[in-house]
């Protein structure tokens, strides 16, 4: 790696898109263990920890990647640009199942599927000139605006949101911050965007109600969904979305809170003392973060002002960790196989969860009774869950083999110096 990466970041980063590919890809939903699970609605697990620390890390790499804070034109077009592309990758993956081609069904379907992928994939991670990824970028969201909203019966449901499209959002608008406003000004910027939310979803009512309240579906954020998207939510929720408009705002304190990590990080203090800061930084953050449970629920589906500083006070204490250990001690022994799922998060992020829906498509015999079933299914019905007593077990199982599936691919990605990035 380049001297100028962060190393104990890197690592951070891989072991939290391994995470994520664990708890997206079990054997079977219905079979998982508690800490692998999204908390029903309050509360926080393992599991809701992935999405956060990913905004907080990608936070703290904006003050590494332009440790240099110089703003024009030039600058604020790769930032639009780069946030668009994300944008775009996130919106594709949910097209991805919705796409047609003549009356084509299950394998041909899946090819063409995939051709499809391949080409976006390369639209929007090639290497090109600035021009052309500014056209292509703003091309692609173009369509898929149009599809959304055109009538076409297979896009009329589409959902708009998502993990990379919530990404996109918060690293254009932690870029912008960070180049055009001092650490202290982000701070205040942070606080009133987190007490605004505060006072909007406990003081004003949605509509339609008399008191407010933090319920699934009767929210002011679930109102505001409802509004704007109409049918573009997730289809799990219908009337709602996880990763919608208004909780966009508090998850883009998380980004600025990671921000403010990496620029700490970037001062010319020692090692040391940048530990002995982040850990009392970290402390801090999930001190208040827990106390601001007690009257705002720490909740990831809302994203909640005391789930932001929770999550951000967790993720400040791991990186802490691993920085005195990684870049302090110099203890690097045993942190490749995070460093390789680190330093490429973008292509397992677009298509770790594209190739399951892809096998889905492949329908095989069911040795059991002869009828269809998908090979996804198929695989760990037949070539896992026998093995196992425990179907909680089968089910960890299997995610761990896609992980280990996924390790080799960025291993090999790794050592051929392939790293793909938006």
């Amino acid at each position: 790696m380049s001297k100028d990466r962060l190393i104990s970041l890197d690592v951070f980063r891989g072991l939290t898109i391994l995470l994520m590919t664990v708890v997206n890809n079990p054997g079977s939903w219905s079979t998982i263990y508690a800490p692998l699970q999204h908390a029903e609605w309050h509360g926080c697990t393992p599991t809701d920890l992935v999405f956060p620390f990913f905004v907080f890390i990608m936070g703290t790499a904006i003050a590494f990647a332009m440790p240099t804070k110089t703003y024009d034109s030039s600058t604020f077009n790769k930032i639009f640009v780069r946030s668009l592309r994300m944008i775009n990758l996130g919106l594709f993956f949910n097209f991805f199942g919705k796409i047609q081609f003549l009356d084509l069904e299950g394998t041909p379907l899946m090819i063409i599927r995939l051709l499809i992928t391949a080409i976006v994939g390369y639209a929007l991670m090639g290497n090109f000139n600035q021009k052309t990824k500014t056209y292509l970028a703003i091309g692609c969201f173009i369509l898929f605006m149009f599809l959304a909203y055109s009538g076409i019966p297979a896009y009329e449901n589409v959902r708009l949101p998502g993990v990379l499209q919530r990404i996109g959002i918060i690293y254009f608008i932690a870029s912008l911050l960070y180049l055009k406003t001092t650490p202290k000004m982000q701070l205040i910027v942070s606080s009133v965007l987190l007490l605004g939310y505060w006072a909007l979803m406990t003081l004003v009512p949605a509509p339609g109600f008399v008191i407010t309240n933090l319920e699934k579906g009767t929210n002011l954020a679930t109102w505001v969904d409802q509004m704007v998207l109409s049918e573009h939510v997730w289809e799990a929720t219908k009337t709602w979305d996880p990763e919608g408009i208004l909780s966009t705002i508090p998850a883009i304190v998380t980004g600025l809170l990671g921000l403010q990590i990496g620029q700490l990080l970037n001062m010319n203090i020692s090692k040391k003392s940048k530990a002995q800061k982040m850990l009392s930084i970290g402390a801090l953050l999930l001190l208040l973060g827990w106390l601001w449970n007690f009257v705002f629920p720490i909740n990831k589906a809302l994203w909640t002002s005391s789930y932001v500083l929770y999550t951000a006070g967790l993720a400040t204490l791991i990186l802490t960790i691993l920085y005195y250990c990684i870049d302090l001690l110099n203890f690097k022994k045993g942190i490749t196989l995070f460093l390789v799922w680190g330093v490429n998060p973008m292509i397992v992020f677009f298509l770790s969860q594209i190739i399951p829906q892809a096998l889905v498509m492949i329908l095989v015999q069911n040795p059991k009774d002869k009828t269809p079933i998908d090979f996804w299914t198929y695989s760990y019905e037949f070539g896992v869950l026998p093995h196992f007593q425990n179907p909680m077990n089968a089910s960890l199982v299997f995610a761990l083999l896609y992980v280990g599936f996924w390790s080799l691919l960025l291993w090999y990605f790794y050592q051929k110096k392939l790293f793909f990035k938006v």
